[in-house]
């Protein structure tokens, strides 16, 4: 069972960052330079119906991986539980943040975007894109140590 939720997680990862990765690195530029929101909105349309429910298979089975590695809620958030709970609150903290950045994007930037918030949208793309980096930083994390 553990290996088939390591394997959805992965496949959510995969689809999840490396599509922030395509956006930042080569849609937005592009959307920048010519002020082109038809290009930026045709990618998320096409990218949101494989991006979600990456993310929502992601949250669904790291929680469940999380819970398998430390069985208990009140471990999770113990600064003294250990290094596996430390990860584990390190993957929270950037679940809610990137919560928190789609979500300001979603309600106040997309709704409004335009020529002139475009800059805006490339500065909540760009952070999404690293939260997503730093997501698969931290689960190689839970496998190799970094010589620390």
């Amino acid at each position: 069972m553990t290996a088939t939720l390591l394997l959805l997680h992965l496949l959510g990862a995969t689809v999840w960052t490396g599509g922030h990765l395509v956006l930042a690195f080569t849609i937005l530029p592009r959307v920048l330079k010519g002020r082109d929101i038809a290009a930026l909105e045709w990618f998320e349309q096409g990218y949101e119906r494989i991006g979600m429910p990456a993310l929502v298979v992601q949250t669904v089975t790291g929680l469940w991986l999380a819970w398998q590695k430390v069985p208990s809620l009140s471990l999770w958030f113990d600064p003294d539980a250990g290094p596996i709970a430390h990860l584990i609150r390190v993957k929270l903290a950037l679940l809610l943040l990137t919560a928190l950045v789609a979500t300001h994007a979603r309600l106040r930037v997309i709704p409004r975007l335009s020529a002139a918030t475009l800059p805006l949208m490339g500065w909540h793309i760009a952070a999404v894109t690293l939260l997503s980096v730093a997501f698969v930083v931290t689960g190689l994390s839970f496998r190799v140590s970094w010589g620390m």
